[in-house]
């Protein structure tokens, strides 16, 4: 499994407390905000907002503090100026990192960020620098607990999506940048339970760790995801799976 597998694997075990809840609306606000900047308060017309939306929802946000992120975006209310920025480098064992961040603030976060690497065994790059070893695909991810792969991949394959993976418990189901709220909502009316939905940086290659280089780069990503204007963080590490229970157990 990729970077993306074995983090989002680690992720999907570990409980949702409501330090973690309100962590994730911090973020998920941002995010509707900007898409909502950019691309307008309309969901139909705005598939980056509708699945931003979409996510919030699952997610258990109210429906009130969605409508305001909204509103903040398309100006209707005052709010917070949040540029995107994206920044990349090496983590342990010479991993790539792709980091999306939203900040009101670039310096401070681009030096935030260079400090957490820097403490965690890894080094910020230049642009460019391992953008080339991933590709931005839409990914939508359900438990595979009960499900019948054959069936899985009929409905996502029936619904438009291009391709259907088993990571661990979890099904990953690729599609294209677009499309990816409306088979999230063709996933859940054929009455799956998605358990995310994103854009994604899917690696082209992996880079495999030892067990030292293993743990010091899921504690850089947990860092990385700690940090309030880290939207996402995408690497293309590769974890053997024994390793990976041990750390995880």
């Amino acid at each position: 499994m990729s970077g993306h597998s074995k983090w989002s694997t680690i992720k999907h075990k570990k409980a949702k407390t409501d330090a973690v809840r309100g962590k994730l609306f911090s973020k998920l606000i941002k995010e509707i905000t900007v898409a909502a900047k950019h691309g307008g308060g309309d969901l139909d017309s705005n598939p980056r907002l509708r699945t931003a939306v979409l996510t919030a929802k699952a997610a258990n946000m109210p429906k009130s503090n969605i409508e305001q992120a909204i509103k903040k975006g398309t100006g209707e209310l005052p709010g917070v100026n949040y540029e995107e920025h994206t920044y990349e480098g090496y983590g342990p064992g010479g991993a790539a990192l792709f980091i999306e961040v939203l900040t009101d603030n670039k310096n401070r976060t681009t030096a935030e960020i260079r400090y957490v690497l820097d403490r965690r065994g890894g080094n910020l790059g230049t642009d460019g620098c391992v953008a080339w070893l991933f590709e931005r695909r839409g990914l939508v991810t359900i438990e595979a607990e009960n499900k019948d792969e054959d069936a899985v991949l009929d409905d996502a394959l029936e619904l438009g999506a291009e391709d259907v993976s088993r990571e661990g418990n979890i099904y990953e189901i690729y599609t294209a940048p677009a499309d990816v709220a409306e088979i999230r909502q063709g996933l859940e009316t054929k009455g799956y339970t998605v358990d995310e939905s994103k854009i994604s940086m899917i690696p082209k290659t992996t880079q495999k760790l030892e067990r030292k280089e293993a743990e010091q780069m899921l504690k850089l990503m947990e860092s990385l995801e700690d940090h309030d204007d880290v939207q996402n963080v995408f690497s293309n590490f590769d974890i053997a799976d024994d390793i990976l229970e041990e750390m995880s157990a």
